[in-house]
């Protein structure tokens, strides 16, 4: 797989069932939590397609078949009085992986938000993930000291 047979673009309907499939994945087999609801995925997808101010979805596609995709949320900076967006997810099938596609979609967050004015982008990584650390470091991310970040169930 050559870096330049993968394109990156935003998700469209006719992506809905391969990117469920992706995310089922990523949920599942990646991270190892309990298969989600179908419906309940699939609502998402469509409300993210549907509602362009919530967010928006970005797939890497191979040859018709989608083998990565990333999902921004949006919201806002009171401070800065512009709109940010969250890198909530970030996933490349493991037959893709090596070839750069994460950092393609990366890439394509980060132009996104700029072009568009946001005031920042953030993600987050489990603590054992380096690959991902490794990616975030390369693309001039840092771990940021100014905020502790909390979280209630």
């Amino acid at each position: 797989m050559t870096t330049d047979s993968v394109s990156i673009r935003p998700a469209t309907a006719e992506d809905s069932r391969q990117l469920h499939d992706l995310m089922i994945q990523y949920i599942v087999d990646f991270y190892k939590r309990p298969r989600p609801d179908e419906r309940e995925l699939d609502k998402l997808i469509d409300h993210l397609g549907e509602n362009p101010s919530a967010g928006l979805q970005f797939v890497a596609e191979k040859d018709g078949t989608l083998v990565g995709f990333a999902t921004l949320y949006f919201s806002f900076s009171t401070l800065q009085v512009k709109r940010t967006a969250v890198l909530n997810d970030l996933f490349v099938d493991a037959s893709a992986r090596g070839h750069k596609v994460g950092e393609r979609l990366f890439r394509s967050c980060l132009a996104y938000i700029r072009e568009q004015g946001f005031a920042y982008m953030t993600w987050e990584t489990a603590k054992d993930n380096t690959a991902a650390q490794s990616l975030y470091n390369k693309m001039g991310g840092h771990v940021s000291t100014d905020w502790l970040v909390y979280e209630i169930e």
